[in-house]
């Protein structure tokens, strides 16, 4: 297949690049030179798009303004990049007649619908209530997206939860509940490229869960013990490092449906985080660092 990625540069892109690029021809586009990339510029540019897209099987379209902009990139660059940008990159595979878009989304944009205090199974029914302009833009390119899915083109929207460097401690217990390493992200794209079905699906992509809903309740008040008891391992890990438990989880995001539709299933988990800390990975930041809150 020849398959056109935006935001190669990235570090999204540059892992769904080398997930495709041994059995693909893979084109990259990004406005930041990098190996991974061939056209560079902005992509949200009709021309650079229509040239590009000529002959291409499927697009990727993971180039976007993220939750670290907001702030410091006016509200009308998300606009233009996220909203606008998408417009064009689907006008542009509609023109060129290609057959299939996958769209990289967010599970950031679940925002509000994460209630304070307790713990809030999300999953593909549960209604984003978006906090940000990262948030609301990412949600407006989706419905755009659902809107123009038609018999002629296939659209998949994968909400891919937190895969950014972290402290260790932090990331291997995001990997039970909310988190998902990034080469897992990357297989899910390449899932998403041919799997069958309905013309517009959309996922949750997130490491598998060892909660259940039942688990909700006490994941809220006493998460320690429920650690204890669904995920020994990581408890035992834990105390071995000298590290403590969280007292409590908010979220656990479940991608059951992305494993059954797509035929895909994350393969990394806390295990690896601890040893890719432990071979002082630069995916990994070290145990008690800070990070900045503004990262999702």
């Amino acid at each position: 297949m020849r398959i056109v990625l935006t935001g190669s540069s990235g570090r999204v892109g540059r892992a769904i690049f080398g997930a495709l690029s041994e059995k693909h021809e893979v084109v990259g586009i990004d406005r930041s030179a990098f190996s991974t990339t061939h056209i560079i510029g902005d992509f949200a540019n009709e021309a650079l798009l229509r040239s590009a897209f000529k002959g291409a099987d499927a697009v990727i379209h993971t180039a976007a303004l993220h939750a670290p902009h907001v702030g410091t990139t006016p509200d009308e660059e998300f606009q233009r990049i996220n909203v606008e940008g998408t417009r064009l990159v689907a006008k542009a595979v509609i023109a060129a007649d290609v057959k299939r878009l996958v769209f990289t989304s967010t599970t950031a944009l679940y925002g509000y619908a994460v209630s304070r205090g307790s713990c809030t199974w999300i999953d593909e029914n549960t209604p984003p209530v978006p906090k940000s302009i990262y948030h609301r833009t990412k949600l407006e390119a989706e419905c755009f997206l659902e809107n123009m899915t038609s018999s002629e083109l296939a659209v998949r929207v994968l909400r891919m939860s937190r895969s950014f460097p972290e402290p260790g401690d932090v990331m291997a217990t995001y990997r039970l509940h909310r988190g998902i390493d990034i080469r897992d992200v990357a297989d899910a794209h390449l899932a998403a490229l041919t799997n069958g079905g309905a013309n517009f699906q959309r996922y949750i992509i997130s490491a598998a869960t060892p909660f259940t809903k039942q688990d909700c309740q006490a994941l809220a008040i006493d998460a320690a013990s429920q650690i204890r008891l669904r995920a020994p391992d990581l408890a035992d890990a834990f105390e071995q490092r000298g590290w403590s438990l969280p007292n409590s989880i908010d979220r656990i995001y479940d991608s059951s449906q992305a494993e059954r539709a797509l035929g895909w299933q994350a393969r990394f988990g806390f295990g690896e985080v601890l040893a890719q800390m432990d071979r002082r990975s630069l995916e990994i930041l070290p145990a008690g660092a800070l990070i900045s809150r503004k990262a999702e």
